[in-house]
């Protein structure tokens, strides 16, 4: 006992236990990683894919993102992004840029589905990364109720409570998410495309992020059952239209009597 309170108090014990603690935080962190990425669809491709998704990359992303997409002073570099990058940047015409910006502008995507899931195959050996989603998070049989909750809590500041977007600063914005597809919703809460930060598994679990796909597709198709959605912006909107409509009647009811006293 006495040799064992000894070693105890070696000057090198507290350092032993900072090493071992490490190590346990360690372990247990990459189990839990482990977890969370099996919960994502395992896609597997096949060699012609990662090929013609090469030759694809070197054609028409290369200038900016270099050979092997390793980056430039143009582009950043592409390992690690994952199959769901491509997925989103690609598949909504938002990658190639049409031009510099502040942030890049959704237009007609340039590429087919079979074209997209190529240069993701190429992407996805580049690095481990988020992959495609899977199909059972986006049949939107989620729980409506909880991913409204989710989507104020985490998301609403930018992209507005009815998901109709937002201004942000310096010339960015936070799109409207109307008629934006399952799979590219799913995409871009794991990648964090633009200004959007990266909603892992830790933070939204897959089946919160099937609810908030649920809640987006269930206001989306209910339309607006008020009348005029006068930009979905809330309040404002709808009192700044109020008081023109009111005092343009104002306005033209004073008319009408000058008129009949003349």
């Amino acid at each position: 006992m006495k040799a064992l309170s000894q070693k105890r108090r070696h000057p090198l014990a507290a350092l032993a236990l900072l090493v071992l603690g490490l190590m346990l935080t360690g372990g247990l962190y990459a189990v839990v990683t482990t977890v969370n990425e099996a919960k994502a669809e395992t896609t597997t491709y096949t060699a012609h894919e990662v090929e013609e998704g090469e030759k694809l990359f070197v054609a028409n992303c290369a200038t900016c993102h270099g050979l092997g997409a390793s980056g430039t002073d143009a582009g950043p570099s592409l390992a690690g992004v994952g199959a769901a990058a491509v997925d989103f940047q690609v598949g909504t015409g938002r990658m190639p840029m049409q031009m510099q910006g502040p942030q890049a502008k959704q237009k007609p995507k340039q590429f087919n589905t079979e074209q997209t899931r190529q240069m993701a195959a190429y992407v996805a050996t580049l690095g481990d990364g988020p992959a495609l989603p899977a199909e059972e998070y986006l049949d939107g049989k989620g729980d409506a109720a909880v991913g409204g909750e989710l989507f104020r809590v985490n998301c609403a500041m930018c992209h507005n409570a009815a998901a109709a977007g937002g201004a942000l600063t310096r010339g960015k914005f936070a799109p409207p998410l109307d008629g934006v597809s399952e799979s590219h919703i799913y995409s871009a809460m794991v990648t964090g495309p633009q200004n959007m930060p990266v909603f892992n598994d830790a933070n939204i679990t897959p089946e919160g992020k099937r609810d908030i796909i649920t809640f987006l597709k269930t206001i989306e198709n209910q339309g607006a059952p008020g009348g005029a959605k006068l930009g979905s912006l809330g309040p404002v909107s709808e009192g700044l239209f109020l008081w023109t409509a009111v005092l343009g009647v104002i306005i033209g009811f004073t008319i009408w009597l000058t008129s009949r006293t003349s």
